[in-house]
């Protein structure tokens, strides 16, 4: 938006020329940081109040953590604030013409919505288990089909006109049509190697992706500040891919695919960014609000779908690790405790308890611990997933 107004401003009067500062994208990036990290610090109590007022707090399962029990009526659904200060911020410094950042607000305020209608559930009916799943990952799986028939074509064409064209052309091929190398699953470490996908493959994984990030966020989302600082230096570390593959200089230089406008990408992570650390002051330990599956759903589909856009599956899993194995972690305590139920007639279990973290705690470590420690390797898968930039 101010970059509209500036350009508008320009064509005025030479004597506004100086707001051609506005043009460059990481001055722009850096703008959206601050205006989120400042709106959320300066939003923060007046939405903890209201959400307090409200009675919106946080209901504890019975079968949680005996730790966790102190932190039960903390209010809730703080999520809120991350994706406001993510939609103002971005909506204010990015170019209005651009489709992936759209593409990506929706993808992430749809997954905020269904978090809302989950956390409402908790919070309204009292029910701890909120949204049942198969609900959940029905409108979950909605969003992310149809963000990913948009993105397979989007990808592979520079405006939204070629994109419905090469739609057509695949509907009439009778489904079957190449796309260039850039749609393909790249392999980190390697140069100008990638896997050719097809439109099917490409749907598939980005659906996978998308919906898998969103979960896996929301499974981390279980102790103070846990989740957030990880989005943040994932999310941070994605803008700089986004960057790099919107830049034909950097992206041949450093044998990227080269995908048009996926670099104002960096104003969204970097508005994510800033949110996220603003949200941070007030959600460390102890919490004064949690995020909720408001927050949590719609940040974990966002880095998903910033990943798929700049093409880099793979470096997400790595660099979002912590998120991965928390999500692992559930898949193989409740497989493995149904299938010796069902073989033994008494489920066993291979953690204290699952997710990840709360095994961690059952072992003896404190929240605090968990939490500084999972960030650390956070760290250090990021700085992993960095190298491949130039390790190639």
């Amino acid at each position: 938006m101010l970059l509209s107004l500036a350009q508008w401003l320009q064509s005025l009067s030479p004597e506004f020329g100086f707001f051609r500062v506005f043009q460059y994208l990481t001055l722009r990036a850096v703008m959206a940081a601050l205006t989120a990290l400042l709106m959320g610090l300066v939003a923060g109590p007046y939405v903890i109040r209201r959400l307090t007022e409200l009675k919106i707090g946080q209901p504890i399962r019975g079968y949680g953590m005996d730790s966790h029990l102190s932190k039960s009526g903390t209010p809730t659904m703080g999520g809120v604030l991350i994706l406001l200060c993510i939609s103002i911020s971005t909506i204010l410094w990015m170019d209005l013409s651009n489709r992936f950042v759209w593409i990506v607000l929706m993808v992430t305020l749809g997954f905020g919505a269904i978090g809302w209608v989950d956390d409402w559930r908790k919070v309204v009916n009292k029910d701890p288990e909120g949204m049942r799943s198969r609900e959940k990952y029905f409108w979950q799986s909605l969003i992310g089909l149809v963000a990913a028939l948009y993105l397979v074509f989007s990808i592979s064409e520079n405006s939204n006109w070629r994109v419905l064209e090469l739609f057509f052309r695949w509907v009439q091929s009778g489904f079957d049509l190449s796309l260039p190398p850039k749609a393909g699953l790249m392999l980190p470490f390697f140069k100008e190697i990638s896997y050719p996908l097809g439109v099917l493959g490409f749907v598939i994984l980005t659906y996978l992706v998308i919906v898998g990030s969103s979960n896996a966020v929301n499974l981390t989302d279980g102790l103070d500040g846990l989740a957030i600082m990880p989005v943040v230096l994932v999310g941070s570390s994605l803008g700089i891919f986004a960057y790099v593959t919107g830049s034909a200089v950097y992206s041949k230089y450093l044998f990227f695919p080269h995908i048009p406008g996926a670099g104002e990408l960096l104003i969204f992570c970097s508005a994510m960014a800033g949110a996220g650390l603003a949200f941070l002051w007030f959600n460390t330990h102890p919490a004064q609000v949690f995020m909720g599956d408001v927050g949590a759903l719609a940040l974990g589909a966002a880095l998903g779908t910033v990943a798929v856009i700049v093409r880099q599956e793979i470096v997400l899993a790595i660099m979002g690790g912590i998120f991965v194995v928390e999500a692992l972690s559930v898949m193989m305590q409740v497989s493995w405790f149904k299938y010796t139920k069902k073989r033994h007639g008494q489920g066993r279990r291979i953690l204290k308890m699952a997710p990840l973290h709360h095994h961690f705690e059952k072992s003896g470590w404190k929240e605090t611990q968990v939490v500084v420690r999972f960030w650390i390797i956070t760290m250090l898968l990021c700085l992993v997933g960095l190298s491949t930039l130039k390790l190639r």
